[in-house]
């Protein structure tokens, strides 16, 4: 059973004439009627005596459609609520972000969500497995992060993309260097965090290797990975939106790193079954006041997020 099928009989009680009511379903007639006798045989009831003229429910007929006027004004009062609910610009967003992002967005997105009375948000700083399973559990409405796969059952809005740049030592003989080839790197001398450095799988001279290191930094805290360098020679790699962050002695650390030129796209994953539309589109405005234009995904600068 279905409510369309409950819609062509109100259309046919309506008309009492099977073609007029195809006609006004936009259907044809034999699809119409398929559908009904499916519904009759499935309820094992005759609904309409199809040898009056014009056609008319029978007793049990009466009795169901009653009943069809009152499912499918309820099924309205439900899509009407959800609609209120994908328009609604107010409520709580809990938001997850991964730690080599959010230094860059959280502080000032919550300035931005302070100036909107009506929204509040809390936000967790997780790796990318807990923050996925947090987010498949319902723990937390969106999460921000950077994601080189697929994942089932979430949906996806690209927000941004961002190059990286590799922070090196002036003790180290990559510093001589102006630009640094990705595919050339030596990670025996590169600092890392554990489980994020392959930000993306495009970067191929970071994902299909481990540094030989036997220590190796466990935390999410890209500053005092920039400490370890300054302190124990070698480099390491930062996201693009950390450099406004560094002392302009540091800056004279940074190097550019090419072939490639290693980039990661940040996005923020919903839930497939996620309906705040309005709370979508506060976030992807705020994220558009705090990111750099020329990083941003063309779609979320062109048009509103539709669900």
């Amino acid at each position: 059973m279905t409510l369309q099928q409950l819609e062509y009989i109100l259309a046919v009680d309506k008309h009492r004439h099977f073609i007029k009511a195809a006609e006004s379903c936009g259907i044809t007639q034999s699809t119409l009627s398929t559908l009904i006798r499916k519904l009759e045989e499935e309820l094992d009831i005759i609904i309409f005596d199809r040898n009056s003229h014009p056609v008319k429910p029978t007793l049990a007929g009466e009795q169901i459609i009653n009943q069809a006027k009152v499912v499918l004004f309820h099924s309205r009062q439900l899509q009407e609520m959800s609609l209120s609910e994908r328009k609604k610009a107010s409520g709580h967003i809990r938001m997850g972000v991964t730690p080599t992002i959010a230094p860059y967005i959280i502080p000032k997105l919550f300035h931005y969500i302070d100036e909107i009375p009506e929204v509040t948000m809390q936000a967790s700083e997780l790796h990318r497995p807990q923050l996925i399973r947090q987010l498949k559990e319902a723990d937390l409405d969106m999460v921000i992060m950077s994601l080189p796969h697929k994942e089932e059952g979430l949906l996806e809005i690209p927000l941004y993309e961002e190059k990286f740049y590799a922070y090196v030592s002036p003790d180290d003989e990559l510093w001589k260097e102006e630009s640094i080839c990705s595919e050339s790197l030596n990670h025996e001398n590169m600092w890392a965090l554990k489980n994020e450095i392959c930000f993306q799988k495009q970067v191929s001279g970071f994902c299909d290797q481990e540094s030989e290191r036997t220590s190796r930094y466990e935390s999410g805290n890209i500053a005092t990975l920039l400490h370890i360098v300054n302190e124990n020679k070698g480099f390491t790699v930062v996201p693009e939106l950390h450099l406004p962050m560094l002392r302009t002695e540091h800056l004279k650390n940074i190097r550019p790193l090419v072939n490639p030129v290693p980039i990661r796209e940040v996005s923020l994953f919903l839930r497939s079954d996620y309906v705040r539309e309005s709370l979508i589109n506060i976030i992807v405005k705020g994220i558009k006041t705090i990111i750099p234009q020329e990083m941003l995904n063309e779609r979320i600068v062109k048009y509103q997020v539709r669900l």
